[in-house]
């Protein structure tokens, strides 16, 4: 397969609606891509990062001397945290709009993105705030172009046109599609993933399978979508328990960074649906909760709801992972303890109630799902209807290990 005899150091232009450089040293390309923002007129940028990695990684330094050099003066914000809020976003533009930014560079993995996604849509938007894009209060059609430098296989956030913040006040979770935040360059350069912590590892790599799992099972899932299920799971099985091994294992990092980018793209062809949808107001409730963990625990019960309708595609797709499935309808169970079984010999045992949720708190989280902006959209694509009753199930079925 390409994956055992690609030069990993050979860095690859990947063109979707995203221009995007792929692979280790990819990090250089940031030269090329300041000159053609200076090209742009942009002369002023605000770069959006967490508090820690868009150091530890040297991805700073790099696009400090490339803006330097074409000259581009940079103000920053660097307070994004896991799961980013509206209130953090609302900062983060007040700076920009005080340096007069032109354009957005995002450094960091899905949260750092999706926050300088919003952030750049505020910054050709004056007078908005990021409660009112999030709570559907106007629809942007334009946004200042941005530049997304990701430190994580798992969001896709590099090469679609999505992005997700919480609303504080509510424990709302929404999640924004537009056309206009589309990166207008991205960099994935698996060198900058390899301090990820085992459990970031874990973590952002189930993301990028339950993007593809809800992609290519979706209403909305197309030819494209289904295809890149099956790859992007074949590389998270074959390489996840490699980079756990080795961190420093780049190929294994090449691969899983690749399929995340390739999941991006499946779910802005196909959208999500249960799995994200009853995710969000887990991580809206307990801002602490990873998200791929939370995407973990919910998926094994996910499987089995949407099995019998899609029996056909899931066996297809989840091969590399659980062997032996034919489509049947009333292999669901099956199927569901083989994704569960499969998450924990990746070191994912986890359900529902060691995060300290429990019986009690399934109404409110089935509360959340129907009043946050945009869940009843993913709902409504669902292969199966998502009432109520139904996500009900999945929650409870996700407290504890699956019974046999």
């Amino acid at each position: 397969m390409w994956d055992v005899t690609i030069d990993v150091h050979a860095v690859k232009e990947i063109r979707t609606r995203t221009t995007t450089y792929l692979g280790v040293g990819a990090i250089a390309m940031i030269h090329d891509i300041a000159a053609a923002l200076k090209e742009r007129g942009v002369t002023r940028a605000l770069c959006v990062t967490g508090g820690r990695s868009y150091k530890l990684t040297g991805a700073w330094d790099h696009v400090a001397e490339a803006c330097a050099r074409h000259g581009i003066a940079l103000a920053q914000y660097d307070r994004i945290t896991p799961n980013p809020t509206t209130d953090a976003i609302d900062e983060a533009t007040a700076i920009g709009r005080a340096h007069e930014a032109q354009a957005v560079i995002a450094i960091g993995g899905g949260s750092p993105i999706d926050a300088g996604k919003s952030a750049a849509i505020l910054l050709a938007n004056p007078g908005r705030t990021a409660f009112e894009l999030y709570s559907y209060a106007f629809t942007p059609r334009q946004a200042v172009p941005i530049v997304a430098i990701n430190l994580t296989h798992g969001t896709g956030s590099e090469v679609n046109r999505f992005a997700v913040a919480t609303i504080p006040s509510l424990n709302h979770k929404p999640a924004i599609a537009y056309d206009c935040i589309y990166p207008l360059f991205s960099i994935d350069d698996p060198r900058l993933m390899t301090k990820l912590s085992p459990e970031q590892t874990r973590y952002v790599s189930i993301d990028a399978v339950n993007h593809v799992i809800e992609a290519a099972t979706a209403v909305t899932a197309n030819p494209l979508s289904v295809l890149l299920a099956r790859e992007t799971i074949r590389l998270v099985a074959a390489y996840l328990p490699l980079a756990l091994r080795n961190p420093e294992d780049l190929r294994a990092r090449y691969a899983l960074t690749y399929a995340a980018m390739i999941a991006g793209v499946a779910f802005d062809n196909g959208l999500l649906h249960f799995t994200h949808a009853l995710e969000h107001p887990l991580s809206a409730v307990r801002p602490e909760l990873a998200h791929g963990l939370g995407l973990s625990m919910l998926l094994p019960a996910v499987i089995r709801q949407c099995y019998p309708a899609q029996g056909e595609v899931l066996a297809q797709i989840l091969a590399p992972a659980v062997p032996g499935l034919h489509g049947r309808p009333a292999e669901a169970a099956a199927a569901a303890h083989g994704v569960e079984a499969w998450l924990a010999s990746l070191g994912l045992p986890q359900k529902l109630a060691d995060e300290g949720f429990s019986d009690g708190d399934i109404d409110r989280l089935c509360d959340l799902v129907e009043q946050t902006p945009s869940l009843g959209l993913l709902l409504s694509v669902a292969p199966v209807e998502g009432t109520r009753e139904r996500v009900a199930t999945i929650y409870r079925e996700s407290l504890r290990p699956m019974p046999t």
